[in-house]
């Protein structure tokens, strides 16, 4: 398991401190949805992306290490993977992410990118 995945990339152009609650989020074939949530911890940043009716309204936690690059010009959020990917992410399950290790590591195993090496650790579809 690689903690890089709860860490933005060096090269996202992601300011710390930055809210990207709004942002639009595009996969790298179309959008996927928009930022309803941003958490900025050092270690443990990720985007809780609402997919609106795209498919079928689902919340989704990407981590921070999937984001290739942020525009804050168009306030978008461009990440690593395609919309097939993102759909076959696991739904964001609110009442198991902070006390739930298992579900922790099943989110890490899903979005693993090791050091920043490709999407979804060989989630390809």
């Amino acid at each position: 398991m690689t903690e890089h995945v709860w860490s933005f990339r060096p090269a996202s152009g992601h300011v710390a401190g930055t809210d990207l609650t709004g942002y639009t989020v595009e996969a790298t074939d179309g959008r996927i949805g928009k930022v309803d949530q941003h958490n900025d911890e050092a270690g443990d940043a990720y985007l809780l992306v609402d997919t609106g009716v795209w498919i079928f309204g689902r919340e989704i936690l990407v981590p921070a290490g999937v984001v290739t690059r942020v525009d804050p010009e168009t306030r978008t959020v461009h990440v690593d993977g395609t919309r097939q990917q993102i759909k076959a992410a696991p739904e964001f399950l609110r009442e198991r992410h902070l006390g739930d290790p298992a579900y922790r590591e099943a989110l890490v195993t899903f979005w693993d990118v090791g050091p920043y090496g490709g999407p979804f650790g060989g989630h390809r579809v």
